[in-house]
């Protein structure tokens, strides 16, 4: 697989943590962070919309909840996935054992550590100078689908179960993300066929997060705000402990997840292929002093061979394209090259006044 871009190596927070630091070092203090707001945060927690999948695929009810899906992708950019069919004891087994991967000792993570120039493996992401501010935050990203861009040095030497446990998750998710992508080109009022060209053998990618408590949670945070890049992001939270907020009409709002659900959230390529008629979510993590935190976020985006840009059948003389168009891979490492800032990545393809369009 090609590498699209790496982060400079950094402290890993979980062994900080162990040294019994009572205060946060310089490097993760940010006050540059809005602190939590929540204008009437109980209405709008309750409005958080749910999607059915059986009920989105079942003729009988497909036509009203194709109508929800539409409105949750352009109003909130982010809604909770029930009745997804991914069974429980797979749900269950994959948080297990992220959770034991994750306390293996630090020799055997060194095993599976980030190559220079690589974003792959363990470490973080996004760092790109050595004064930037860092996440309070260790993570494991990898490449899952298609099977031949999975790095040698990593999936083959996953510890068994974990390797089959994830090979097996990443296929059913795989399947949740096509079902999902297929209905919005249907909400969309795309070609048939084009929805399912764009993500057919698509790129998916797994970033599994590790939030260690902090001394002083108020000075850092978790994961900086950010929109998601890739077309579709499903993200399963672990171990019960919230973190996760999204910027909903200027505030961050904490999202509570349901039992048994996956949250999913339109990511940037999604928003430029409707070109902007549905939007990516700014979202962001924080911690907490007394107990860590898991997820594991998966992304799914257009086949690393194909391009990025607004969908043909959606640009009119009446709606003319919002974005320009760019191979995938080099889409990939211009995001991989700066550091997380709110919808800057989107922001950079927009076409601009005067610039010409493809």
């Amino acid at each position: 697989m090609a590498t699209f871009g790496g982060s400079l190596p950094v402290p890993n927070v979980q062994e900080l943590v162990r040294e019994h630091i009572n205060t946060v070092p310089a490097r993760y203090i940010r006050s540059d962070q809005e602190t939590l707001i929540i204008s009437s945060g109980s209405a709008l927690l309750l409005s958080l919309p749910v999607i059915d999948l059986q009920k989105l695929l079942s003729a009988e009810s497909m036509d009203s909840e194709l109508a929800r899906l539409h409105s949750a992708c352009q109003e909130w950019g982010f809604f909770q996935l029930i009745n997804h069919g991914v069974s429980s004891s797979l749900v269950e087994k994959i948080k297990l054992e992220i959770q034991e991967f994750f306390m293996l000792p630090m020799e055997e993570k060194k095993k599976f550590w980030q190559q220079p120039m690589d974003v792959e493996g363990f470490g973080q992401a996004f760092v790109v100078s050595e004064q930037q501010k860092l996440d309070w935050g260790d993570i494991f990203y990898i490449a899952t689908q298609p099977t031949y861009i999975r790095k040698p040095n990593l999936f083959p030497k996953l510890p068994l179960p974990f390797r089959d446990t994830l090979d097996a998750y990443s296929l059913e998710l795989k399947k949740v993300a096509i079902a999902i992508l297929e209905q919005m080109g249907k909400a969309l009022k795309m070609e048939t066929a084009e929805i399912r060209e764009i993500f057919e053998d698509g790129m998916q990618s797994m970033r599994m997060n590790y939030y260690p408590p902090c001394p002083r949670p108020e000075q850092v945070i978790g994961l900086s705000p950010h929109s998601d890049s890739l077309g579709l992001t499903i993200l399963l939270q672990i171990n019960g402990i919230e973190g996760l907020q999204i910027r909903k009409d200027g505030n961050w709002i904490p999202v509570t997840p349901l039992p048994d659900a996956f949250m999913l959230n339109v990511g940037d390529i999604m928003e430029i292929i409707s070109n902007g008629t549905y939007r990516s979510i700014e979202h962001r993590a924080t911690v907490n002093s007394e107990k860590e935190r898991f997820s594991i976020a998966t992304f799914y985006g257009p086949n690393p061979d194909g391009e990025v840009g607004p969908a043909r059948s959606l640009i009119s003389p009446d709606r003319p394209a919002l974005f320009r168009r760019e191979g995938v891979q080099e889409y990939f490492k211009a995001f991989l090259s700066r550091k997380l800032d709110g919808k800057s990545n989107i922001e950079a393809m927009r076409i601009q006044n005067g610039e010409k369009q493809n």
